[in-house]
């Protein structure tokens, strides 16, 4: 199921600086949450497994199946929305999961999200948007009007905008210590620009469902792009600061005013 890959020189470079330890592995078929069977065998790749739970009371009871897992007591690896690249503490070392939904990508891109990772699973960041939120998820679900589906997408989104307030420093370094890097993030950056622009008058009219947009516009944050309202007000250093409490706020006053 798992195969050790020896990352480009570009990206081992990064793993020495950030994550010195961590192993990257090529995954043998696609998975949004890995079982627990085979997040066991890990085991045969790693030194020791240490599966994380959360309590149960910060679980909606309506909230999707993938939450409950993540909050019991298997060993749960990934979920839905991680996209081609997913990472984990979970193990010592630290472990990043390339999967074949990739294939046939732009190599440099692919070294880029790898890169991305290991920045990601060396800082003290946590690993998924359940940990972020902890106490608060059952906050933010009840401050939107959305559906649980739709609220864990905005919390994803939501989450991973904190996670680029935390790491776009890293790639904005890059252009010297690491340019081939430094490229594709400008790059992924300028592929996001345009739709920018209209993301609002998008969700206004109908053509963009909220957690959607909230998606688009969070993504654009590790890359330092101009982000339209209500979304701007996340791509703060009070965010940065706060949090899962800020993030509540701003969905209570953001759905207040949509209302």
């Amino acid at each position: 199921m798992f195969t050790e890959r020896e990352p480009s020189p570009a990206v081992d470079a990064v793993r020495d600086e950030y994550a010195p330890e961590a192993l990257v592995v090529d995954v043998e078929r696609d998975f949004e949450t890995l079982d627990p069977a085979t997040a066991e065998s890990l085991g045969l790749l790693v030194d020791a497994l240490d599966p994380k739970s959360y309590p149960s009371e910060w679980v909606p009871d309506d909230a999707p199946e993938i939450l409950h897992r993540l909050a019991g007591e298997e060993f749960t690896v990934g979920a839905p929305g991680d996209g081609g690249v997913a990472w984990t503490r979970q193990t010592t070392p630290p472990t990043v999961f390339v999967k074949p939904r990739l294939a046939g990508s732009p190599d440099g891109f692919v070294a880029f999200l790898v890169a991305e990772a290991l920045v990601q699973a060396g800082r003290d960041l946590p690993e998924t948007f359940l940990g972020f939120f902890d106490a608060d998820y059952p906050a933010l679900a009840a401050a939107t009007p959305l559906s649980p589906t739709d609220t864990y997408q905005l919390a994803a989104a939501l989450y991973e905008a904190y996670v680029g307030l935390h790491t776009r420093d890293v790639f904005e370094g890059w252009d010297e210590s690491h340019p081939t890097l430094y490229d594709e993030w400008v790059d992924a950056g300028e592929r996001l620009e345009p739709r920018l622009s209209d993301l609002s008058a998008d969700v206004a009219a109908g053509r963009t469902e909220f957690p959607a947009a909230a998606e688009f516009a969070c993504s654009a944050v590790k890359h330092g792009l101009d982000l339209p309202a209500p979304f701007s007000a996340l791509d703060t250093a009070a965010y940065r600061h706060h949090g899962a409490a800020y993030a509540v706020q701003w969905a209570e006053r953001t759905f207040d005013e949509l209302a």
